[in-house]
């Protein structure tokens, strides 16, 4: 789930004890070029706070101008158009002509949001079914086929599950990744039996363990919505997570070093019960090849590749990092 649409449904939460009208306004169809994708979302209150996004702003604008004059029903849903013609697309900031259609529904009841967030919290798959008519909810677990779809009357979201990451060693480039991290929404977890490192481990909102790292990946169940990153530059630790990271199902498995390190480290593993293909799927070095020196630009080439690799994006060799990385950690 994006992490912005994650927030949007905690301020709805929040927002409910408030007793004032709330919106929760859905993408439902882009038209050209838009800034904000079908399902992106936005909590609109009465009183003109927002949370989230469906546009560059200038909807937003509108959307807030609307609700405060009570342009808005509580009692059902309504579909609006936005950038119908040239002059309203620009109005509206919608590039090249771009149109979208957003569903606007009223929020009465915020049960099916704690739900939702409890699913989400408990590493679920959940499908949200709306109907328009009589702005009942229903909530199932979905399957990896699921996905959004609008029909007029019924809207259908895919929420979930949180996208985690197991971090390895908690030193300072693991301290720069986690706060950079969660600010993609992903649940951290940091694992490193060393008193010494966890005491001064400062990064809120994460959980630190203290197993031995191949505990600590076969104890977390990855899935394909983990990734598992070994940054402890001590090869006895990096390569225990590693044995069990790459039977894992974990959408990306990286481990820090040079080139000529990581090499070593593949010899290593096939010494191991492990084949050619789970090898092949390390990220050594791991993150993208930016040039990166200091902790937190390494940070940033490590989540650069988590997005490449999450959006099918990535154009990058998983072998190519600078060869300084082997002097960080």
């Amino acid at each position: 789930m994006d992490s912005v649409d994650l927030s949007v449904l905690k301020t709805l939460l929040e927002w409910q004890a408030l007793e004032l009208p709330l919106w929760l306004v859905t993408v439902v169809e882009t038209f050209g070029s838009s800034p904000r994708p079908q399902g992106a979302m936005l909590a609109l209150r009465g009183d003109g706070l927002i949370v989230g996004s469906v546009s560059g702003g200038c909807i937003e604008d509108d959307l807030v101008l609307r609700a405060g004059s009570g342009g808005f029903s509580l009692n059902r849903c309504e579909v609006l158009t936005y950038g119908v013609t040239s002059e309203e697309a620009r109005r509206f900031g919608l590039p090249c002509g771009g149109t979208m259609r957003l569903v606007m529904e009223p929020v009465r009841n915020a049960d099916w949001v704690k739900q939702v967030l409890r699913l989400i919290l408990a590493h679920r798959l959940v499908k949200r079914t709306m109907y328009c008519s009589s702005l009942q909810v229903a909530l199932e677990d979905a399957s990896p086929s699921d996905s959004f779809a609008f029909d007029g009357e019924i809207l259908t979201t895919v929420h979930g599950p949180r996208w985690r990451l197991l971090i390895i060693g908690a030193g300072q480039t693991s301290a720069y990744l986690a706060r950079m991290a969660q600010a993609l929404d992903y649940q951290v977890i940091v694992c490193d039996p060393r008193k010494e490192m966890r005491q001064t481990w400062d990064v809120p909102d994460t959980v630190v363990i203290s197993e031995m790292p191949d505990d600590a990946v076969l104890a977390l169940q990855a899935d394909s919505c983990t990734a598992i990153i070994a940054l402890t530059h001590d090869p006895k630790l990096d390569d225990m997570a590693l044995l069990e990271a790459l039977k894992s199902p974990a959408f990306y498995v990286g481990a820090l070093g040079s080139r000529a390190n990581n090499a070593k480290r593949r010899e290593r593993l096939v010494l191991f019960d492990l084949t050619e293909e789970e090898i092949a799927r390390l990220h050594g070095p791991v993150g993208l090849s930016i040039g990166s020196r200091t902790p937190p630009e390494i940070a940033v080439s490590i989540l650069a590749h988590l997005i490449s690799v999450r959006n099918n994006t990535a154009a990058v060799a998983c072998n190519t990092r600078p060869i300084n990385q082997e002097t960080c950690s």
